[in-house]
């Protein structure tokens, strides 16, 4: 016997269908007019519906099997790696002053039967930025300052084009001492030597390093890329951001580089001023 009940989930279905269709054409209030039920479905055990039903779009329809899906859950935010600092190493020296001391007597290499004098430095110890070139030329070798010849008065002018001063800024090499001819560091030469970089790395706490030069860059990274494919990246050495730009001899030689230069000067400049991974 027919109760009614397969007319009324007909009607129900219906009135979802229509209820679904008008909210998402953005009705946001529907009024449902309270038509007589059919003779069929006046038994005594329903009761009449109310004169009037708004419906908000705002509201989720609580009809059964059509309840709205959950929200999903946010994704916990991964918290943020800590800084990596390099820490001094424990075999040499904990103080700038003690380790320029170490280097003055250094005979690790075959460079020190050569050398006129070590050259370990120039600039504050306090400095943001840090400079590193490959190895001491004829005059750094008289010096014993880094970058004082033409190159060094060109590295001069970059830093003051990027509205700095060189006493701000800290410049060491990757060799304390000249090579002969002022050839390439050997690959011996740049494992006995590269200790005292990193310790004068660690204890400056630089915010930023530029690779002078193929050589140097590859040295601090330890790679055999060419300068092409190392310039306009940000690489990390011991947890310090490093970039890398050609050396300012190398400017000298081929004044065509210099815009490339500039390029990686501004970007030095605008690494400083959003502040640098610390």
């Amino acid at each position: 016997m027919d109760d009614g009940r397969g007319e009324l989930v007909a009607i129900a279905g219906e009135a979802v269908t229509l209820l679904t269709r008008e909210l998402a054409r953005g009705r946001r209030r529907i009024e449902l007019s309270a038509a007589p039920l059919p003779p069929a479905l006046a038994a005594p055990a329903l009761a009449a519906p109310a004169a009037s039903t708004p419906v908000d779009a705002a509201t989720p329809l609580a009809l059964p099997g059509f309840e709205p899906p959950a929200p999903p859950r946010a994704a916990a935010a991964a918290p943020l790696p800590a800084p990596v600092r390099l820490a001094p190493r424990s075999d040499l020296p904990g103080t700038l002053a003690e380790v320029k001391a170490l280097v003055d007597t250094c005979r690790l290499c075959p460079l020190c039967e050569t050398r006129t004098r070590t050259v370990f430095s120039d600039g504050t110890d306090k400095a943001r930025l840090m400079f590193v070139g490959e190895a001491p030329g004829r005059d750094e070798d008289l010096q014993g300052v880094p970058f004082v010849g033409r190159a060094g008065q060109l590295l001069t002018k970059m830093i003051e084009a990027i509205q700095m001063k060189r006493g701000n800024v800290y410049i060491a090499n990757v060799l304390k001492c000249r090579p002969p001819e002022n050839r390439t560091p050997i690959p011996t030469e740049v494992e006995k030597c590269i200790p005292y970089l990193e310790q004068q790395i660690a204890l400056v706490r630089p915010d930023l390093i530029v690779a002078l030069g193929l050589s140097a860059a590859q040295g601090l990274l330890g790679t055999k890329a060419s300068m092409g494919a190392l310039r306009g990246r940000t690489f990390e050495y011991k947890g310090v951001p490093l970039v890398a730009t050609y050396h300012p001899a190398a400017l000298l030689r081929n004044p065509g580089l210099k815009k490339d230069a500039w390029v990686d000067l501004q970007r030095v400049r605008d690494m400083l001023r959003e502040g640098a991974p610390a």
